[in-house]
């Protein structure tokens, strides 16, 4: 399974970086990370890791400005794209296929060629024009998996409540991540 990981300039840079700590260790993906100026800003700042720190988790790592990279076209082949987080710049750029720089153009090669994207946006509040960006989205086929934490799992840390999120992320790609306490129904397990 080839994935592309976007990490944009929103607060939670930790969901990309713990998707790409994940993914790491599943054998049969390879990652390709791409990240906006503002989420490596963003990477200190909300985490003790550099941008570096994070670019050596990925396979692959592209140049936000490089729009003639391999993942700019639908000829490279992969299995989708997820945005962690996913700013509403970045959403806006997306659903208006405004494609100035690789992380806007890769999300729009995998919606035109019928690929699965996943967007992890992180904003609160949402005003009418985020909603209407995120339906629009939505209609476009694009996934919509905002990391709003569980409590049915009883976190303990912010580890699990990131995890859940990631967790349940890859679940939509069919990847078992082993950090997603499942639900197991309301009877008391003996």
């Amino acid at each position: 399974m080839r994935l592309i990981i976007g990490i944009s300039g929103s607060s939670g840079v930790i969901y990309g970086i713990r998707l790409l700590q994940v993914l790491k260790d599943q054998d049969n993906v390879e990652t390709h990370l791409v990240m906006s100026p503002t989420a490596k800003m963003n990477i200190p700042i909300e985490t003790d890791m550099s941008a570096k720190d994070v670019e050596a988790l990925a396979d692959q790592v592209h140049n936000f400005n490089d729009v003639a990279a391999n993942i700019s076209s639908g000829s490279f082949r992969t299995d989708g794209m997820i945005i962690a987080p996913c700013s509403m710049k970045t959403l806006s750029a997306i659903v208006h296929s405004f494609a100035d720089n690789l992380l806007a153009r890769a999300a729009d090669v995998v919606i035109k060629e019928g690929r699965k994207l996943v967007l992890m946006p992180r904003e609160t509040p949402l005003h009418v024009g985020h909603c209407r960006m995120l339906y629009q989205a939505a209609q476009m086929g694009v996934q919509i998996a905002p990391p709003m934490p569980a409590f049915y799992n009883r976190p303990e840390s912010i580890e699990d409540i990131v995890n859940h999120s990631v967790g349940r992320v890859l679940d939509l790609f069919e990847l078992e991540s082993g950090i997603v306490k499942r639900w197991a129904g309301t009877k008391k397990q003996k």
